[in-house]
């Protein structure tokens, strides 16, 4: 069995630390260096005491010398900090950026919701995306050497409403998102309005307006399933729980469209999808039952009377939001089996 070497930038916070603990369950990968900013030095089991496995491993510092002699490098860092590092990096070693700075192709747009310089695209890492004429984003990714994961968002609203688009049961205008996240969305720094006192027993909703950053990704995303320019009006909202996404997504019915071609529409676009379950009908998808999982599940369903569609879509922010999409990613790019040390049972109760 060919073993291949993986690093993780930026191993100390959330999205490197499940990054790590899927590469643990990996059967072909050996974890390389691991590197943080602030945390170097410590020892992993410091800032990820449920990784046992490498809990006296040392964080390093983020550098190119320590990334390069992989095969693989995750960069988990925040937005704006990747482009210079990968950069910095040789163009034969595989780099999967969990961050924003390589996810979108038009340039206006990232000026618009990000303040440092644009650095481009990358080939973006959602297998399964459905484009027009009905090819997926998987074929882009196969022995790619650039990778840009997608946002956790953006993932669970494009894989929701995505097959209605294409097959045309869905009007592009008029597209309403609201979703739920949990606090893990934010980060691991310490922010007083994400504490335990302030959270628990509350919802609240943030980047109300059409001004959250992930905004124009789904749009994006959304426009290229061939129903023309899609605008999306998207309000996120914060949940009193660690991880998962619920968004409920809603759209104008096409004319002609019925319950029965709806439902087929999403039934067709899944068949045979490891990571993505339409849910059987009058199930609808909670964020239980998707922690840990690289999996997302969907439902769908036609408001008569309104002449509304709505796709709810649940997911673990960290795990197929975020870093099951990454290890996803990297099994495309060196021709390993998609699902190879992937998840797809949750973790309950």
């Amino acid at each position: 069995m060919h073993m291949v070497r993986v690093a993780v930038a930026g191993a100390s916070g959330y999205a490197g630390g499940e990054i790590v603990r899927l590469l643990l369950q990996h059967p072909q990968v050996e974890i390389g260096a691991l590197t943080a900013s602030a945390n170097a030095g410590m020892p992993l089991a410091a800032v990820h005491p449920h990784l046992t496995p490498l809990a006296d491993r040392v964080l390093l510092d983020t550098t190119p010398e320590t990334l390069a002699g992989h095969d693989a490098v995750f960069l988990a860092l925040p937005h704006g900090h990747s482009a210079a590092l990968a950069g910095a990096l040789p163009d034969d070693l595989v780099v999967i950026d969990c961050g924003a700075d390589f996810r979108l192709t038009d340039e206006a747009a990232w000026a618009a919701f990000y303040d440092t310089p644009y650095a481009g695209s990358w080939p973006y890492g959602l297998p399964e995306l459905l484009r027009a004429g009905g090819t997926r984003q998987r074929a882009a990714l196969e022995g790619a050497r650039r990778i840009a994961v997608p946002g956790c968002y953006p993932t669970a609203v494009s894989l929701a409403l995505a097959p209605g688009l294409v097959a045309g049961v869905l009007e592009p205008t008029g597209i309403v998102v609201v979703a739920a996240s949990g606090t893990s969305g934010a980060g691991k720094s310490l922010k007083p309005h994400l504490l335990s006192a302030e959270v628990m027993g509350a919802m609240s909703p943030y980047g109300v307006g059409g001004v959250h950053r992930h905004t124009p990704e789904i749009e994006a995303n959304l426009s290229t399933c061939g129903a023309g320019e899609v605008v999306v009006s998207f309000t996120p909202t914060l949940a009193p729980m660690p991880r998962g996404i619920l968004a409920t997504c809603t759209a104008v019915a096409a004319p002609g469209a019925t319950a029965a071609s709806v439902r087929e529409a999403w039934a067709a676009a899944y068949e045979g999808e490891p990571f993505v379950r339409l849910l059987p009908e009058g199930t609808w998808p909670s964020t239980a039952n998707v922690l840990g999982a690289n999996t997302a599940h969907l439902q769908v369903a036609l408001d008569e009377r309104a002449g509304r569609v709505i796709a709810v879509a649940a997911i673990d922010n960290l795990t197929k939001g975020t870093a099951g999409a990454a290890v996803q990613c990297l099994n495309l790019a060196l021709g390993m089996p998609e699902t190879l040390g992937l998840p797809r049972a949750g973790v309950a109760p």
